[in-house]
């Protein structure tokens, strides 16, 4: 279904680039010792999950700031029941969940904000005799993209929509790199997380109800989103005031995609089913794929836009990448992937951190490692 953006001579154009394979990062600073402080947002500040609030984040050295929506902690009935229209396999057993409190972007993130950590924007204006801020340091310590090939946006529009075509990886790196700019935690939500946002206290199969029909209300999809995504925020949001949680990019989440997880959760006993409630779950990933995006996209029907629906990564989402190994950086086929972050009420302590962030497998590490050394 993917419209005709990507034609044959995207192939050509990456072959012929006189592009380097690898960054070229030599020099690039080690992270200072500690934390990055906090840069002042009153807004972002509360004593209790009672007191949480929507607030703006400004990006620090840049003039970009985005908006953050409080989630409340709860329990929910994750996954879709059997008589649900469309539902697959993998979106069963369901099962109880509980969920600590957390802000979630009010929006996916914008090539307006990924461009700044993409290109190294901050560190470029800087060299323009810009004010430098105290987390600097921290923040140049993180590892960028490499410059990619051509520009990742197809063609469908840079200011004000969703970024997209970046890898797992990618998506982590920059909630690093948000995190050492602001001096507050962010990460990609868990799958939990991310269903329990989207439906809102919602048990309908999308967040606006059972039918179909007020889809184009909510959400781009394949019949309404003219072959592209959309700017962000022009539709209707969820009850709890998050936009394009179903369509418009397929959003990417910490999980691996595991068609057994949910399973795990049921205790069968007695001859009798037993539910445990799921504590915060995340299934941590073991491999490269597959690994879970939520939402569907600009590219999807509406049945691939429910709540419950799960889409596992794919290696033809590279498949007109010419690098061996392939880039850790970009998806060279899937411009219809994209992300939003999240900030726990209550982060984890600093030294589990990097669980969230960086390269979970030897193969990207040494990729990362290469490219930090300036390897080709």
């Amino acid at each position: 279904m993917l419209r005709n953006i990507l034609p044959s001579i995207l192939g050509l154009s990456l072959l012929g680039s006189g592009s380097p394979l690898w960054a070229q990062e030599r020099g690039k600073p080690d992270s200072p010792p500690g934390i990055a402080p906090s840069a002042e947002n009153l807004n972002a500040q509360a004593e209790s999950p009672e007191d949480m609030a929507a607030y703006k984040e400004s990006i620090p050295g840049t003039l970009i700031s985005f908006g953050m929506t409080p989630i409340p902690s709860g329990t929910f009935r994750m996954g879709s029941p059997p008589d649900e229209k469309d539902r697959k396999k993998e979106e069963g057993p369901v099962h109880n969940v509980e969920v600590d409190p957390f802000w979630m972007g009010t929006h996916e993130v914008t090539w307006d904000e990924y461009q700044e950590f993409q290109f190294s924007l901050d560190i470029t204006r800087r060299g323009e005799n810009y004010e430098a801020n105290p987390q600097d340091p921290w923040a140049d310590a993180v590892s960028r993209p490499t410059p990619p090939y051509l520009p990742m946006d197809f063609g469908m529009g840079v200011e004000g929509f969703p970024a997209a075509c970046m890898t797992q990886f990618a998506a982590k790196q920059y909630t690093k790199w948000l995190t050492m700019k602001t001096g507050r935690f962010y990460r990609l939500p868990t799958e939990a997380e991310w269903e329990y946002a989207c439906r809102a206290g919602t048990t309908t199969a999308w967040s606006f109800g059972n039918d179909s029909e007020a889809i184009d209300e909510y959400a781009w999809y394949f019949d309404n989103a003219d072959d592209a995504y959309q700017k962000v925020g022009q539709l209707k949001p969820n009850p709890w005031g998050l936009f394009d949680m179903h369509g418009n990019v397929s959003e990417w989440v910490l999980d691996e995609w595991d068609k057994d997880f949910y399973a795990t959760f049921i205790e069968p006993q007695d001859t009798k089913t037993f539910l445990k409630t799921a504590d915060n779950p995340v299934a941590w990933p073991k491999s490269l794929y597959p690994r879970v995006v939520r939402g569907g996209s600009w590219d999807d029907d509406p049945d691939r836009l429910r709540s419950a629906a799960r889409t596992p990564s794919k290696k033809g989402w590279k498949v007109q990448d010419p690098q061996l190994p392939k880039s850790i950086w970009y998806l060279t086929d899937a411009p219809f992937v994209g992300f939003r972050v999240v900030r726990p009420f209550s982060p984890p302590h600093e030294d589990k951190w990097a669980q969230y962030w960086e390269a979970d497998l030897d193969d990207i590490r040494r990729v990362e490692s290469g490219q930090r050394q300036g390897e080709r």
